[in-house]
């Protein structure tokens, strides 16, 4: 018999989801596929496994006695897997520095997901703004850097000192609360003046509004009334009606959609970025190394939270 450990986990994936549609986006493959994988699982034991006359999909008889071994099966390699891939940092904690609002927002689900790839990943983390950041990176004073790579900044970092990848893109939105209609309280289009809660002047995220801004006749509107250098501080400024201002979009995913915050404007003032991770090429550790390679070598869908 030949089974393949992929077919067993489609198996218990919708065994879990009862949708075929569901359990494909699940395992990353399109459902053609996914559906393929499932009858050839089938074929392979001998027996129907899904009845797919109901809505949602049941498993037969054959289905949930089967169902049983699969997910001792599964558990059984992936607790294995997991502990073989974190035999070699066992004891060895990475230091990752990030950005402020990576640090808070970002940065659990990412690293929640890089370790289903490789296995647990003891770090320790520290949040600091992104000049601070490139200073303890090079010193050799921390392993990884989180932070936001924007290719029309003014600040640049040398891909061969600073070699790294990309594990996001994410935008700032223009945000504020909204009035009693659902309309931005503080809309960007019109001619009134705005309370801008605006980021400092060495703030990364606030170079790349400034950017958006230089020659924009808007500008003029945005009459400052509070300045920090954390997406998050703003995001609490906004929440209070102190006014409007740009934040990255997974800082208030949950606010947007409850209808809590609402889009000051369009999409013509979306600031698109990246999310890089970075390592320094002149300091040699060679657990980082090792750690670098095996992340060059993963799925990109386990490098993106």
């Amino acid at each position: 018999m030949n089974l393949e450990t992929k077919w067993l986990e489609d198996f218990v994936a919708l065994a879990s989801t009862r949708s075929f549609s569901a359990s494909a986006r699940q395992r990353h493959v399109t459902q053609p596929a996914f559906s393929r994988r499932i009858r050839s699982l089938e074929q392979a034991v001998g027996v129907t496994l899904v009845d797919r006359s109901t809505t949602p999909v049941d498993l037969t008889p054959e289905g949930q006695l089967f169902l049983v071994t699969a997910r001792n099966i599964v558990e059984q390699l992936n607790e294995s897997l997991g502990h073989l891939r974190g035999l070699a940092m066992a004891n060895e904690a990475l230091d990752i520095v990030a950005a402020h609002s990576l640090a808070l927002s970002f940065y659990p689900q990412w690293i929640s997901r890089l370790q289903q790839g490789l296995g647990e990943l003891p770090t320790r983390l520290v949040a600091m703004n992104v000049g601070d950041a490139i200073h303890v990176l090079r010193e050799g004073n921390c392993d990884l850097m989180l932070a936001y790579y924007d290719p029309y900044a003014s600040m640049q970092l040398d891909a061969e000192v600073f070699p790294s990848f990309s594990i996001g893109q994410v935008k700032m939105l223009p945000v504020c609360l909204p009035d009693e209609q659902g309309r931005p309280r503080f809309p960007l289009e019109g001619q009134e003046s705005i309370p801008y809660l605006a980021y400092t002047q060495g703030a990364f995220l606030g170079r790349s509004v400034r950017m958006l801004l230089k020659n924009d006749p808007l500008r003029m509107r945005l009459r400052t009334v509070y300045e920090t250098a954390m997406a998050e501080g703003l995001k609490g400024m906004v929440m209070q009606g102190m006014g409007m201002a740009w934040i990255p979009d997974f800082c208030i995913r949950q606010e947007l959609k409850e209808g809590r915050l609402v889009r000051a404007g369009g999409e013509q003032w979306d600031v698109p970025l990246e999310i890089r991770l970075y390592r320094c090429s002149l300091v040699h550790k060679p657990g980082v190394e090792k750690l670098w390679r095996q992340m060059m070598k993963l799925p990109r869908d386990f490098l993106q939270a």
